[in-house]
């Protein structure tokens, strides 16, 4: 990979994992379903009247809106308001990864590898650490709701699949018209009702929205289309490792900006989720490189 198509890649998991940071700032303005709301309206909107529908069926967009937006990042706002703190949510959420594998052997009728196994019992123990280590700032809801928010993940990562070869962007635009209905109908019966609603939006100061903004265009629009054009650009297996590194730049950036602590456990947790991660990714080459030399 060139150096400059490398610089693109780690800017993108540096937006991706420094977005935890933001989130945490901007949830001290708005509600959690309120906040996810104005990111795809902004995500949505004006793009969709300049990019094309992919030509996939609207059920297919309807359910990736709808995890991504409610299940996902609803959800994950939901928890980092109040039941975990950002640099780990930044880690767990990639649990995701997993998921992605159970419902490909479910609906692909896949097998489970064996060091697919070992990669979800490293990272799982991994998690396990972290619930033995619930406070004020990481209770066990947070962490089951963050885990909630991968496996939504994992079920619009099989929508995606079931697409096909789309462009990222468009797909991301169009679908967004599904995640912003629900999340604007949970905001008003939940978070306060539209008159409260209303206040918020005067009341929210410049960086909240400027959080706003990040959410829709950097982290959503700049994000997927760098993305896809990188996977247009490599192969899968060239660009893949990137987001490895978005629960190190999480978990860096939430210790740097919110002063989040680093004990020796948390460490070792997020050791043994990546390490999970990294087996899952690398092993299969691993093997055959291996079996090269012996």
């Amino acid at each position: 990979m060139p150096a400059t198509h490398l610089l693109l890649a780690l800017a993108i998991v540096a937006v991706w994992g420094t977005n935890f940071v933001v989130i945490k700032n901007s949830l001290a303005a708005f509600p959690p379903f309120y906040f996810a709301a104005l990111r795809y309206i902004f995500a949505l909107l004006p793009m969709v009247f300049f990019i094309p529908r992919p030509k996939v069926p609207w059920s297919n967009l309807c359910i990736y809106g709808l995890c991504t937006g409610v299940g996902q990042f609803g959800v994950m706002y939901y928890a980092i308001n109040s039941q975990i703190s950002p640099g780990l949510a930044s880690l767990v959420i990639q649990t995701q990864v997993f998921f992605t594998i159970g419902f490909a052997m479910f609906f692909a009728k896949e097998g489970l590898k064996l060091y697919q196994a070992v990669a979800v019992l490293v990272a799982m123990t991994g998690l396990g650490i972290i619930a033995m280590h619930t406070d004020a700032t990481t209770t066990f809801l947070g962490l089951a709701l963050v885990v909630f928010s991968g496996f939504s993940w994992g079920v619009a990562n099989t929508a995606n699949r079931k697409a096909g070869a789309i462009n990222m962007l468009s797909y991301v635009v169009w679908a967004s018209a599904f995640s912003i209905p629900p999340l604007i109908l949970i905001a008003l019966i939940f978070e306060g009702g539209a008159m409260h609603l209303w206040e918020v939006t005067l009341a929210a100061p410049l960086g909240a929205w400027l959080g706003v903004f990040w959410q829709s265009w950097a982290n959503t629009l700049f994000g997927y289309a760098a993305w896809g054009w990188l996977l247009s650009k490599h192969p899968a297996a060239v660009v893949a490792p990137a987001p490895l590194l978005v629960p190190i730049f999480g978990m860096g950036a939430s210790a740097f900006f919110l002063d989040e602590s680093l004990p020796a456990w948390k460490v070792m947790a997020a050791g043994l989720v990546i390490a999970g991660l990294v087996v899952n990714l690398f092993w299969p080459s691993l093997r055959t490189q291996l079996r090269r030399y012996f």
